[in-house]
């Protein structure tokens, strides 16, 4: 659907998705906490968010069965789904999470790219201009911050994949209910990422957790994973693919305070950084000021 909904289940929907994004803009904090490697890090999240969503359906007798095609379709949007996540994760470890979070900014270009392709709708002139804006961010950052390049690289790669299942999540979820879905591409990249380490040998004593590593994870695979990602599945219900990514976007700006109280990132940060991040944002911010004129227009 294309937000055609009440004004109240609209604004109901979108304090909704910024509280999750708020919690999503947390994982970047318990991403440079958790000691272990990125792959690693996302093993145990998905398997901790799949087993929560697991109780979760038992506990309330709640049946989560999908047809054969479904759940092929599920499980193999969940290699996207842990692909973004560790590419996220291993951008951090290569950079800062403030680099990490303004890269995610791009999902709104890819975003705006995909969407109409893959379900073959009219490419909107102001989404691609957004896009275009926020990758100009980008690249201003990408100039400054060379010493992060190959975290910006994950960055931006992590930004296609949450884009794609973004894309695909919104035409899902027309059909099934968000802790559904949730439930079977979380369970998907437990098994694809399982399949990784178990060809790599990924499997060894590195894996061993410490007291701190095992309350943060359990933080990130419950609150941050069960419970954020139904709940932004949930919201495409009724927002589009593109608005939920341009919203997410705002996951640097939580991000980025959250990063300057906990490890004072702002200090590392160059004034090429602060100039691609007032492009990101100020485009993210105006982005709805602008589509409403071109609506005004148009009924006008």
């Amino acid at each position: 659907m294309a937000e055609k909904v009440a004004p109240a289940q609209l604004n109901k929907n979108l304090i909704i998705l910024h509280f999750t994004v708020f919690i999503w803009g947390f994982t970047g904090i318990l991403g440079k906490l958790i000691s272990i490697s990125a792959v690693q890090l996302v093993w145990y999240r998905v398997l901790i968010a799949s087993v929560t969503l697991f109780l979760y359906f038992n506990f309330n007798r709640t049946t989560f069965r999908v047809n054969r095609s479904t759940f092929f379709k599920l499980i193999f949007t969940g290699a996207l789904v842990g692909g973004h996540w560790i590419l996220f994760f291993l951008s951090i470890k290569l950079s800062t999470v403030s680099v990490s979070l303004v890269c995610l900014s791009s999902i709104t270009l890819f975003t705006a790219i995909f969407e109409p392709l893959i379900n073959k709708k009219r490419i909107s002139k102001l989404e691609i201009i957004s896009g275009i804006l926020i990758i100009l961010g980008i690249l201003i950052i990408f100039k400054f911050e060379t010493q992060y390049t190959k975290g910006i690289i994950a960055g931006l790669t992590s930004a296609v994949c949450a884009s794609l299942f973004a894309i695909i999540n919104s035409r899902q979820v027309q059909k099934y209910e968000a802790p559904v879905i949730a439930f079977y591409e979380l369970s998907g990249a437990f098994i694809w990422i399982s399949i990784f380490l178990t060809v790599t040998s990924g499997f060894d004593k590195s894996m061993i957790l410490g007291r701190a590593d095992i309350g943060y994870l359990l933080l990130l695979g419950t609150i941050c994973t069960s419970l954020a990602y139904v709940a932004g599945v949930s919201v495409m219900r009724e927002l589009s693919a593109f608005r939920v990514a341009l919203i997410t976007n705002l996951e640097p700006v939580y991000g980025i305070v959250m990063s300057f109280l906990f490890f004072g990132d702002m200090n590392k940060m160059t004034m090429g950084f602060w100039v691609g991040a007032i492009i990101i944002l100020s485009t993210i911010f105006l982005f709805p000021v602008a589509q409403k004129q071109v609506a005004r227009r148009r009924n006008g």
